[in-house]
């Protein structure tokens, strides 16, 4: 039997254990029944979003963005590459920070586009900048350590 992980339904927010060696099965939330793993960015708000970095046994990466951001808008498809990529094994996030200051002031945001990898519930590193798919992977790999169950592919 095998460990089981918590992760955080992109869709009711609810939270689902889940095989940690099941993660690349495409699992569904037990409340909503769609897909924990779609291959994108999750839209995170000041209401989800310590449920999302807390609750979250795999690495969570959050893109701290704003509409009127060029280098964010133009680093957006990257960040969704990456999603595709990295997802099951990490969650990517991303949260507007003009639509939610307060989380932004919290971070300590100065400049964006802005990167945060958080683990167990706490901050482990950031990058800024706008930056390709493959060094937001390599990034992402690179900040933290093992995931919880890494396929060949991974």
């Amino acid at each position: 039997m095998s460990d089981k992980l918590q992760v955080v339904c992109p869709h009711c927010h609810t939270i689902i254990r889940v095989p940690a060696d099941r993660l690349a099965d495409q699992p569904k939330c037990a409340k909503c029944h769609q897909r924990l793993f779609t291959g994108h960015p999750v839209e995170l708000t000041t209401a989800v979003f310590d449920r999302h970095i807390k609750h979250s046994d795999i690495p969570v990466v959050v893109d701290f963005w704003a509409p009127w951001c060029g280098p964010c808008l133009m680093m957006a498809p990257a960040y969704e590459k990456a999603a595709g990529v990295l997802e099951p094994y990490y969650r990517l996030a991303k949260l507007n920070t003009e639509a939610e200051p307060a989380l932004a002031a919290r971070f300590h945001i100065r400049s964006i586009p802005a990167m945060a990898v958080f683990r167990g519930g706490q901050e482990v590193a950031r990058q800024a900048g706008a930056v390709s798919a493959e060094q937001i992977v390599k990034w992402v790999r690179a900040n933290t350590g093992p995931p919880a169950q890494r396929t060949a592919q991974a």
